[in-house]
């Protein structure tokens, strides 16, 4: 399942921190970082995909 997270969070980093976390704060701050460029978003869902 892992695996899934991953590939959607190379394509939409919230999602796969929404399918990780859920609607916690880990997801507005991914969604934030997203906006302000899609690296950072990017190297926080996998963080926090690994991390769990």
């Amino acid at each position: 399942m892992d695996i899934l997270r991953i590939i959607l969070s190379v394509l939409l980093p919230p999602v796969g921190v929404l399918l990780q976390v859920g609607l916690t704060g880990h997801f507005f701050l991914n969604i934030l970082l997203t906006l302000l460029g899609y690296i950072p978003g990017l190297i926080h869902a996998i963080w926090i995909i690994a991390r769990r």
